[in-house]
C-alpha cells in the first residue's frame, strides 16, 4: 500500500499532488459526485459502457479543470473570482453637478 505525503507547515494550506487548499474539497466532491451518479445510472438499468464511459469523461473533466484553476487563481484564487464578481465595473454618477456643488447665498464673503 503506498503512502502519500501530505506536506503541511506551521500556519501553511494542505498541499497534495500541487491541489492546494479548496481545490481538494472541488476535486473529492466532483468524484464523488461522479461515482454516485454512474452508481444511480446503473441501477437504473443503463448500459453499463454507457454509465463507465459517463463516468471516466466526467472524472476526467473534474481533474482536468480542477488542476486548471489551482494553476491559474492559486490558493485564494476562487475568493477574489467571485469577489471581483460582486463588485461594480464602473460607478455610475446620475445626479446633476449642481447639486455637488454647495452654494450658499446668504453667506456672503465681504
Amino acid at each position: 500500500m503506498k503512502n502519500y505525503n501530505i506536506n503541511k507547515g506551521i500556519g501553511r494550506t494542505v498541499e497534495f499532488k500541487g491541489l492546494k487548499a479548496q481545490y481538494l474539497f472541488i476535486f473529492a466532491g466532483g468524484l464523488l459526485g461522479v461515482l454516485l451518479l454512474v452508481m444511480i445510472l446503473y441501477m437504473a438499468n443503463v448500459n453499463s459502457y454507457v454509465c463507465l464511459i459517463i463516468g471516466i469523461l466526467l472524472s476526467l473533466l473534474i481533474i482536468f479543470q480542477t488542476f486548471r484553476l489551482n494553476k491559474k487563481y492559486s490558493e485564494h484564487g476562487l475568493m477574489k473570482r467571485s469577489a471581483k464578481k460582486k463588485h461594480p465595473q464602473f460607478i455610475i454618477c446620475r445626479k446633476a453637478v449642481k447639486r455637488y456643488v454647495k452654494f450658499n447665498s446668504k453667506r456672503v464673503i465681504r
